[in-house]
């Protein structure tokens, strides 16, 4: 039937790039309309369960069809307008409360207008199909959510596994193809970890680049306002839509990239199909005439000493938290509370030391990062690990946390901006590849990373 998509399946396959869904709707073989249609029908199977908190079925036709009606005026639509994009339960929509995948929250007073990032998405035309769930208050990087479900990792049929955080439903929304992007958020890693688990592409940007305000606060140190797609131009499009301006891309061939290869911490033990995966993408990097050059980067050793007590997570969230804590306790996820009870014991003076101490730091990363067009290494060292074990174990639960977070982590403390590419084969599980830069080197970053994704692509034309 004409403008109609396959039909859903619990192997769904996502949706193609916006390129090529605005070339099918350019032809007449797709409309707006039933693409957001499709992605709606598909948020009620099976495979979605879990993934939405809110679906606004209404308005998200209502913008499809706007897009249509303007198209067949002649009107040059914005690269989002009329197509389906989630956004995470993190940020406000007027006339609701946000409940940051909590139910601490639900009595709450609803927003008085949309986050910035939201508000600029409806001006480019967005069709908004629903909030996407999360971890509580997008405090860990596993992506399990005891209040409203865990949404499922679509890229294994046989083991549910997780999908990340904080972010999971943003990106599962994106894998299942009920989105073309998934907004969300990345204060440790949120956006690159489940982008990484799930297959997708995250761009998590320099953290002055989009406006953090009606976005519920982790970390206003960390907090990132960005989003996961399928291609690094997808990401670029939210990026630019979310920024309000769109980054100064010059694109530039692969041959002859000079990328940096940390030699501590972010190697360090990474599971068989991970190691595998980046080993065979360094080997093609270098065929391509990529240089890849180790580096000791031993300052990334001391992260963990610098960022204590407590770290700018569980200090900044207590201090937001401080009440709802002291009155519903009982109504947090019980992990979560114990990360941001960590923040209560520090005293200003720590917590001014941490800032002191960040700012040296980032000095001396600089300095060492100066000559190199990135720094790439794994974005996370395991594979997504299935969702019953880390249910059932505190312990596993907090050693795969770390594990997950360790590697993003080190761009939000170094107030920097990264990308995760997809990178494994064709039968394995999901492993990412990061490539990351210092603050404010998002448009020269993005050149590096459209480079790279062409060729782990090689020649395999638009997903």
């Amino acid at each position: 039937m004409c403008g109609k998509l396959p039909a859903m399946t619990t192997e769904q396959a996502a949706l193609p790039r916006i390129a090529t869904l605005r070339a099918q709707i350019a032809r007449g073989t797709l409309t707006h309309e039933a693409l957001v249609a499709q992605a709606l029908e598909g948020a009620a199977a099976p495979a979605a369960r879990h993934v939405f908190t809110r679906l606004y079925a209404d308005a998200a036709l209502a913008a499809a069809r706007h897009a249509d009606t303007a198209l067949k005026a002649g009107v040059q639509l914005p690269p989002l307008a009329g197509l389906p994009v989630s956004i995470k339960d993190l940020y406000d929509v007027a006339g609701e409360p946000t409940l940051a995948g909590s139910i601490a929250c639900r009595d709450e007073a609803p927003a008085a207008a949309d986050a910035p990032a939201v508000a600029r998405l409806r001006t480019q035309g967005a069709a908004l199909v629903g909030k996407t769930n999360m971890t509580e208050f997008a405090f860990s990087g596993v992506g399990l959510n005891p209040h409203h479900g865990t949404p499922v990792n679509p890229t294994d049929a046989a083991v549910a596994r997780i999908p990340g955080g904080s972010s999971s439903g943003a990106a599962v929304s994106v894998a299942l193809g009920l989105s073309v992007a998934g907004l969300g958020s990345d204060t440790g890693g949120s956006i690159r970890i489940p982008a990484a688990l799930n297959g997708l592409v995250g761009f998590k940007n320099t953290q002055a680049r989009v406006p953090r305000s009606g976005a519920f606060e982790l970390s206003r140190t960390l907090d990132t306002v960005c989003a996961m797609a399928r291609c690094v131009d997808d990401c670029l499009a939210v990026d630019a839509a979310i920024a309000d301006t769109p980054l100064a891309v010059h694109r530039r061939p692969a041959a002859g990239l000079r990328l940096a290869l940390p030699q501590t911490l972010v190697l360090d033990q990474l599971d068989a199909t991970v190691a595998r995966a980046f080993e065979r993408t360094l080997g093609r990097l270098s065929v391509a005439g990529v240089q890849i050059v180790p580096l000791p980067l031993a300052e990334l050793a001391e992260i963990s000493t610098l960022n204590a007590p407590g770290g700018f997570s569980a200090v900044e969230a207590f201090a937001v938290h401080r009440q709802r804590l002291a009155q519903r306790r009982a109504e947090f996820d019980p992990r979560v509370a114990a990360r941001i009870a960590l923040g209560e014991a520090v005293s200003a003076a720590d917590y001014i030391g941490l800032h002191d101490r960040r700012r040296s730091w980032i000095a001396r990363v600089e300095s060492q990062l100066q000559g190199f067009d990135a720094l790439l290494c794994p974005t996370v060292p395991i594979v997504a690990p299935p969702i019953a074990e880390l249910q059932a174990s505190d312990e596993a639960f907090f050693k795969a946390n770390g594990l997950l977070l360790r590697n993003t982590f080190t761009i939000n403390y170094l107030d920097g901006c990264a990308f995760s590419l997809p990178c494994q084969a064709p039968d394995e599980l999901p492993v990412g590849l990061m490539l990351a830069s210092v603050r404010g080197d998002d448009a020269r970053l993005a050149a590096v990373a459209l480079a790279v994704e062409a060729v782990l692509q090689d020649g395999e034309g638009a997903r």
